[in-house]
Order: C-alpha cells, then sequence, then structure tokens
C-alpha cells in the first residue's frame, strides 16, 4: 500500500464523532455532533466545497442508547447497521455495506505491522484504508489517524464525491463499531 498514489486525509480526535480530516489543503471533511430537541445526539457529516463553503454530506441520527440509529445521505434514509453490517460466516471485524454504485465493500483488519483497516471494491481490490498514527498535534486538533483514499486502485472511482463521501461516512462508523464492540 504505497502512499504514492495516495490522497491522505489527517484524522482528527479520538472520537470520530467530533472530527475533523484535513490534508495540506485544508480540511476536506467534518464531523460535528450535537443533541436534537429529543437530547439524542445526531452528526452531521460536512464536506467542503470551496473556501467557507460546506455541503452537508450525511447526517447520523444516532439510538437514544447511543447505539446506532439511522443514517441519511442524500435522499436515501437506512439503519446505520446497514452501512456496517457483519457479514455471516466472516471475522467480527469485517463489516460490508453497499455503495451508492450498487457494489459491496468490506472494511477489513489489514494484519500488516500498521494495523491498517483495509477497504476492499467487489474485486478485493484495496481502494482505501484507516491507519491509526501515534498522536502528532497539529493547529486543527491532535490526529489520531489517517486516511488514505487509492487514486488509481480498483476502478478508480474511490476520489469520486458520492463513493469518497460512503467511505468516510462508513469509516466513521467502523472506527465507532469497532470501539464499542457493536
Amino acid at each position: 500500500m504505497s502512499n504514492a498514489a495516495n490522497e491522505i486525509l489527517s484524522w482528527t480526535n479520538q472520537d470520530p464523532r467530533q472530527s475533523q480530516l484535513f490534508s495540506s489543503y485544508g480540511v476536506l471533511y467534518r464531523f460535528q455532533t450535537e443533541n436534537n430537541a429529543q437530547g439524542n445526539s445526531v452528526t452531521t457529516l460536512w464536506r467542503a466545497i470551496r473556501a467557507n463553503k460546506e455541503d452537508r454530506v450525511a447526517k447520523l441520527e444516532w439510538a437514544s442508547n447511543g447505539g446506532l440509529g439511522r443514517a441519511v445521505i442524500g435522499k436515501s434514509t437506512l439503519p446505520m447497521s446497514d452501512l456496517v453490517r457483519h457479514q455471516p460466516g466472516s471475522p467480527p471485524d469485517y463489516r460490508v455495506f453497499n455503495g451508492p454504485d450498487g457494489y459491496q465493500y468490506r472494511w477489513r483488519p489489514s494484519g500488516n505491522q500498521y494495523a491498517d483497516i483495509v477497504l476492499e471494491d467487489h474485486n478485493s481490490n484495496v481502494i482505501a484504508f484507516y491507519r491509526p498514527v501515534r498522536p502528532v498535534r497539529y493547529n486543527l486538533g491532535d490526529v489520531y489517524g489517517e486516511l488514505h483514499f487509492c487514486r488509481s486502485a480498483g476502478a478508480g472511482i474511490v476520489m469520486h464525491p458520492p463513493l469518497m463521501d460512503t467511505v468516510t461516512v462508513t469509516a466513521m462508523l467502523y472506527r465507532f463499531v469497532m470501539a464499542f464492540g457493536l
């Protein structure tokens, strides 16, 4: 998994629900979590589209007990659990989801020395991965991981907004479910 052809986003905060993903160009994604009128947590994912302008990518409405609730991505509403489904017969840390292109993608541990969590497409090509890093302080916050997008892997579409947005949402949910054993 060479870094040469990757787009690498530094990921702040140990709690991915209140974090930012940035590169040398600035903040690209921002997760913001607040309580709604009913007292439940709602996480909104924002994507920078230009200086001082963001689009809402997704809204994640957490269950009242703090567990997985429902996700609103674009015009689609689905259970968050559909974005981090356990595949019967596979290890508990393998999680799958259907992408906006209709194909199935899988997050799983790589087993390499970096403890990467890789995202494979339907042909088992690694198209992205999350790499935990020793905390490093930046002006935007402490960085605890990196999200790598492999530009040329598979069909080469991981950097296109619908898939890139879904990868970012599912990476956050994967980190959350693994941290809390869901």
